[in-house]
């Protein structure tokens, strides 16, 4: 979000069949995973986190802003929630939606069930929303381009759901803090002063895009008076200054960042004086990803990095927080404490990067700009304790600080979101957190929405996965995982897909909650056992030389395709790789290898021909082992195609051999019929000693639109592969994901595995946070439950 190079002064059913109970997780992220399972160690396997006494917040509700186009959100306009506020009885949500150029209400007086109240037109781009009594004032952006830049103030009557005056800004505004309105500090005991960031922003194409640029901004106090904020020292382009974000404390002081300029503002409102104006400084950066190609490395280090903030709120009197996103050339990672004088107090560092790279949400394709990206704060006091909320725009995180001590800010928690948290809006006196979320895209699966976090539970409900901190000092990073296998014990291994330059297999730890990725291992061709493949065979038609030297790196890791994994009797995995193209032009074929522990490449198997022949896209995706005891005495591979291919009516399940080395038989597989989109397989896990197998199937659709998502059984073993398939539902997983994700149903639902000791598991692939909200959910479906009506 952008502020106007100015300010404006205003006066005035169950999951599973045979199931126990369900045990969703519980988050710390990156301060030490073993001082969260110690917590979280007492508690029963599956029982349920009851509201009470304590001191985290878990998401109870998402309103979904498409509901207010149709109910169901079958509806592929875009329509998005930027801003939040609310009123002073806590009850109703006011929000800007830009797309729609309009205010949205929403009833939260039942905060796990929200209710939309409509919406009201602004004739204009609404870029930021405040509330007093019963009169929202809105921001509205009119600029008919970057010179001619114009906006309005208006004044809305909640209750009557209409604008009841317009005040011209003289113009182009972005952010608004009413003293007196319930958005967290943006709350003083008179409710006397409007602030208004007139930014006037820079036109990003004109030129190299930076500042000067005119019309410069300004601030303005209503009675309309502008406050003068060009020419000021700290400023690194004093003729522009841009305003970005504003927030005022008790004391009528506003402080306002500009960002592109680097620097903070402090405004007297009663005088209409700026008092002081400062550089926001540069921090130095260790232990980060500043590349982009396609892996995770926190080895780097950056110095006199800009910090260039945009958001801000007030603590108390004394002291603030910057969220520093970084615009132009900066983009610092982290959030810092200023004290009024202007003076860094305390700065996160690299930790905010690190905690998402721990929980699967780092965005690798923002390594080279401005990583997790913190884009918001707001603050509140809850339970005693002063807490900060961090939104990490491209990490889709909020980031929950104890900062009572504001010399020791202490990490809580994480908090998953939806796609690109902006607003941040606290309730302290209904124990209640919003964030908004603005990116709005039913082809990608991503929808708007206002996520509601209810503070007083005993343990948080995020993560279900986690990574701890390894001899390097930062945590394993993780992401993309597809494909489950169970292990020994309380162990199961996974895979990253091709998201990734650098193919890993990983170890998960289930003894303690949440699960924890204790190993990631590369997958190595060190024997050029890959390399030797014979690009010459009839399988291989159409994939050459050049397209199998794109598949092993210069240090002979590999970059494949991984989707399935499966354990074998003598502590091999095999590992599916799904192939792209169609047959004669493929990039890449379908591809299984045996690997060992370390990770080396010790064979290399396709597809029988007549099948590799018919070769398209989604091609192979689970892969499970038939122990030795299960198969005379020789180990079974059965592999799944995710859908049908060329000349076929039905995905096949393929089963191989491993002592014989031989392709044994293949069978069609009947899908159920899809309601939008298609439907395939993602997923197979075998049960010892039955002969049965569980296939995981889904659509692919998600949230409001996902429709299938469901787990099948099939006598393999005891079929004939001349007939097909007779399938019986195990669980139709839909309410469940419903219930958990508060409406978020993942679309990929890759990893099923059933284990030694009965339990079956079930995790999704989060894209590597790409178009993709970026939540990792790994559940033991054996021990849940859940209860529609709580």
């Amino acid at each position: 979000m952008k502020f106007a190079s100015a300010l404006l002064l205003l006066a005035s059913s169950p999951l599973l069949s045979a199931a126990k109970k369900i045990h969703v997780s519980d988050s710390r992220g990156l301060t030490d995973a073993r001082e969260l399972r110690a917590k979280t160690r007492k508690r029963t396997r599956g029982g349920k986190s009851q509201k009470g006494e304590g001191e985290y917040f878990h998401r109870i509700s998402n309103y979904f802003i498409c509901t207010l186009l149709t109910d169901g959100c079958d509806n592929g306009d875009e329509t998005v929630a930027e801003i939040v506020a609310a009123t002073d009885d806590g009850m109703t949500l006011v929000y800007t939606d830009s797309e729609k150029e309009q205010i949205g209400l929403v009833d939260i007086t039942d905060p796990a069930n929200p209710i939309g109240l409509g919406t009201i037109p602004m004739d204009g781009e609404p870029t930021s929303v405040a509330v007093h009594g019963n009169f929202a004032v809105v921001a509205v952006n009119t600029s008919y381009n970057y010179i001619i830049t114009t906006g309005e103030l208006k004044i809305l009557n909640i209750d009557e759901a209409r604008i009841v005056r317009s005040i011209d800004l003289g113009g182009q505004p972005d952010s608004v803090a009413f003293r007196g309105s319930s958005s967290s500090l943006n709350s003083s005991p008179d409710g006397n002063y409007i602030v208004i960031a007139i930014e006037n922003e820079r036109d990003e194409d004109l030129g190299s895009g930076e500042p000067p640029q005119l019309p410069a901004g300004f601030v303005v106090v209503w009675v309309s008076t502008p406050v003068e904020v060009t020419g000021l020292p700290g400023v690194r382009f004093p003729t522009d200054p841009e305003p970005e974000y504003v927030s005022v404390n008790s004391n009528n002081i506003a402080v306002v960042t500009l960002q592109e300029n680097n620097a903070i503002l402090l405004i007297d409102l009663v005088t209409k004086m700026v008092t002081d104006s400062f550089t926001a400084g540069t921090v130095d950066l260790k232990k980060i990803d500043i590349d982009e190609e396609d892996v995770i490395d926190q080895s780097s280090t950056l110095y006199d990095v800009p910090r260039e903030p945009d958001g801000v709120a007030w603590v108390d009197n004394d002291y603030f927080i910057t969220a520093d996103e970084g615009d132009m050339d900066g983009g610092s990672r982290g959030f810092t404490i200023f004290n009024k004088m202007g003076e860094v107090v305390w700065g996160s560092g690299s930790e905010l990067d690190q905690i998402a790279a721990s929980l699967g949400h780092y965005p690798e394709s923002r390594s080279g700009n401005k990583g997790s990206e913190p884009e918001n704060v707001s603050i509140g006091t809850f339970g005693g304790k002063k807490l900060a909320f961090i939104n990490g725009e491209r990490s889709n995180l909020v980031f929950v600080y104890d900062i009572s001590n504001i010399k020791k800010p202490k990490y809580v928690q994480a908090l998953p979101t939806s796609v690109g948290p902006e607003g941040s809006l606290t309730i302290p006196s209904r124990g209640l957190m919003i964030t908004a979320c603005e990116v709005d895209s039913r082809d990608d699966k991503i929808r708007s929405t206002l996520s509601i976090y209810q503070y007083g539970f005993d343990e948080p409900a995020y993560p279900t996965l986690m990574s701890e901190r390894g001899r390097s000092g930062v945590a394993i990073p993780w992401s993309a995982m597809s494909g489950l296998s169970p292990g020994k014990g309380h162990n199961l291994y996974a895979v990253e897909d091709s998201y990734y330059a650098k193919s890993r297999f990983f170890k998960i730890s289930t003894k303690d909650y949440p699960y924890i990725v204790e190993k990631a291992t590369r997958i190595v061709d060190k024997d050029d056992i890959f390399a030797n493949f014979n690009v010459d065979n009839d399988v291989a038609d159409g994939f050459g030389a050049d397209e199998l030297g794109a598949m092993i790196n210069s240090d002979k890791t590999v970059n494949i395709d991984p989707e399935g994994i499966a354990l074998d009797d003598d502590g091999y995995f095999w590992i599916a790789s799904e192939g792209s193209g169609s047959y004669g032009s493929a990039e890449r074929l379908n591809f299984i290898f045996k690997v060992n522990d370390k990770g080396h490449i010790k064979k290399v198997v396709t597809l029988p021909d007549d099948v590799a022949a018919k070769q398209r896209n989604w091609g192979l995706e689970g892969i499970a082992f038939v122990p030795k005891d299960d198969y005379g005495g020789k180990g079974l591979m059965v592999v799944c195609l995710q859908r049908a291919w060329d000349g076929n009516d039905h995905p096949l399940l393929l089963a191989f051999d491993i002592e014989d080395e031989q392709w044994v038989a293949d069978f069609d597989y009947p899908l159920d019929a899809a309601a939008n989109g298609w439907v395939g397989l993602s997923d197979i896990t075998y049960i010892p000693g039955t002969g049965e197998f569980l296939i995981l199937e889904r659509d692919n659709q998600g949230g409001p639109d996902a429709r299938i998502k469901r787990i099948y059984s099939v006598d393999l073993l005891n079929s004939d592969p001349d007939v097909l398939l007779d399938k019986s539902l195990v669980i139709d997983l839909l309410d469940g994901l419903r219930f958990f994700t508060q409406g978020l149903v993942p679309e990929k639902l890759e990893g099923l595995a059933f284990t030694e000791d009965g339990n079956l598991f079930l995790m999704n692939d989060n894209d590597g946070v790409d178009d993709n909200n970026g939540a990792t959910y790994l559940w033991n479906l054996s021990e849940m439950d859940y209860d529609s009506e709580q």
